[in-house]
């Protein structure tokens, strides 16, 4: 998860993790000792985070330009705007290695101040580093948050369909919201994150999640006491899963209480005795 870009925190940090990394697996430092790649110790998207973005040609308006373009686009025209990409490719690789080369000195450096401290010392000291991040323990998913739609009344046998979706609005807590998230499932909460922000643009403990499922292989809702979650992901499965474990742990530690019949809103008590089939929105 660290080198995934997982566990959101300082390149300071992310150096001393690499660090107790390497102390734990080569123990003091030494010129001799296997060094693993940067990228089994440092995550890559930082190095590249670096890098400065590639600049856009502004759209040509004239027709003209346009067509000439066009006819010059498989010949020496085609060749030169080839051979410019190539070049700035290569000056690129060369930036990343540069950036690559310091971040790993930078480590090193960190390593050696680690001389003295045992493996177990070292894992230690890389857990409680990791643990510091709020979200410790949570499996993160990737997904996008495509709509919140609100609970009304008498809605409870409907399906979910397409049509019923309700664009985001300013007016809901996760109304403002990226659509890009992060998914994070922990023992105790539900929590949604903007990828690379330590804190939780929004967190649900599971007492207040009435029902969640999948329509599709790639389609997720969440239903979180009078609002709808639907969010598009690769990992639908991997998700309700993990939900109907966690779900199950808490019904056990709780004590049953009769279910009312006919409830058209599944009771926010108990999700876990309400809750319909994965892969099925209906009552």
């Amino acid at each position: 998860m660290v080198l995934r870009g997982y566990v959101p925190t300082s390149e300071e940090t992310l150096q001393t993790l690499a660090a107790l990394r390497l102390q734990s697996l080569n123990s003091d430092f030494s010129t001799h000792a296997p060094f693993p790649r940067l990228e089994e110790l440092f995550p890559p998207h930082v190095l590249h985070a670096r890098l400065p973005a590639p600049r856009r040609r502004p759209p040509t308006k004239c027709r003209g330009v346009r067509l000439r373009a066009g006819l010059l686009a498989g010949g020496l025209w085609g060749q030169a705007l080839a051979k410019q990409r190539a070049e700035r490719d290569q000056r690129l690789r060369g930036r990343l290695r540069e950036e690559g080369a310091s971040t790993m000195a930078a480590i090193v450096e960190k390593w050696k101040l680690l001389q003295g401290m045992g493996r177990p010392e070292a894992m230690a000291a890389y857990v409680a580093l990791v643990r510091e991040w709020p979200g410790f323990g949570s499996t993160l998913f990737d997904v996008d948050l495509r709509a919140v739609r609100p609970w009304r009344d008498g809605e409870g046998g409907q399906p979910w369909t397409q049509a019923a979706l309700t664009p985001l609005s300013p007016q809901s807590p996760v109304g403002a919201m990226p659509q890009h998230l992060w998914l994070g499932i922990g023992a105790k909460a539900v929590s949604l994150y903007k990828p690379g922000e330590p804190e939780p643009l929004d967190s649900f403990c599971y007492g207040r999640i009435s029902s969640f499922g999948a329509s599709d292989s790639s389609t997720f809702r969440l239903s979180v006491e009078d609002r709808d979650l639907l969010f598009e992901t690769s990992q639908v499965d991997e998700i309700a899963q993990l939900l109907n474990t966690y779900l199950a742990s808490a019904g056990a530690r709780q004590p049953l209480q009769p279910q009312e019949p006919d409830s058209s809103r599944p009771d926010p008590a108990m999700p876990w005795q309400h809750r319909p089939p994965v892969g099925s929105f209906g009552s």
